[in-house]
């Protein structure tokens, strides 16, 4: 049987939007105080947009994975996407999820890329401080994501490849529309498609 939950509050889509929005000007106020415009590499134009739209679909598959696969820690992250996550968005409707994806996926790769990512590498300097500070970023990336072990761990898997997307393309567009993309089209599948897992 499933933990049942309380349907969330009205305000919970324009809260949620708020805290991911807010990660924008968090963002901003640590890229100057360490001397890093967090914007710097944002370019909206259509090749940035086309490499977000296709580098969607890997994290897609690992999402699938995660819920498909029988292993007991993805099972895991299974219940809890049914238990925690599904009653706070179901009551949303579709253009509130996609406000707030796309707002997630502004505020955490502006965050997370424009700023922890690129101030690491900048400090250090050279091949290494681009390593490092891609695994820098995405170690906090999963960190912070600390549902589960496992979902720390996918999450932090997720981290690295947005990282990456955004090394190979410059331009932080591409894993803004990554991450946007993705965290939509999920919440969309698990509040309106998805069956929920019993508990063994």
């Amino acid at each position: 049987m499933m933990v049942s939950s309380p349907s969330p509050p009205k305000p919970f889509p324009l809260t949620a939007a708020i805290f991911e929005g807010s990660l924008v000007l968090i963002a901003i106020g640590l890229g100057r105080w360490l001397g890093r415009s967090a914007l710097t590499t944002l370019s909206i134009n259509s090749t940035g947009m086309l490499l977000g739209l296709a580098g969607t679909l890997p994290p897609l598959g690992l999402f699938w994975l995660c819920l498909k696969c029988p292993l007991r820690p993805f099972r895991r992250i299974a219940r809890i996407v049914d238990e925690l996550l599904v009653p706070l968005f179901e009551g949303c409707s579709l253009a509130e999820l996609a406000v707030i994806s796309a707002l997630a996926g502004l505020g955490e790769e502006v965050l997370f890329r424009g700023v922890v990512q690129a101030a690491v590498a900048d400090k250090i300097g050279g091949a290494p401080g681009v390593y490092l500070g891609l695994f820098v970023a995405a170690a906090l990336f999963g960190l912070l994501h600390f549902i589960t072990p496992s979902y720390a761990v996918m999450a932090g898997l997720i981290g690295l490849y947005l990282g990456w997307i955004w090394l190979l393309s410059g331009n932080l567009l591409a894993p803004i529309i990554v991450h946007g993309v993705y965290d939509f089209l999920a919440l969309v599948w698990v509040t309106r498609r998805r069956k929920p897992q019993s508990v063994d």
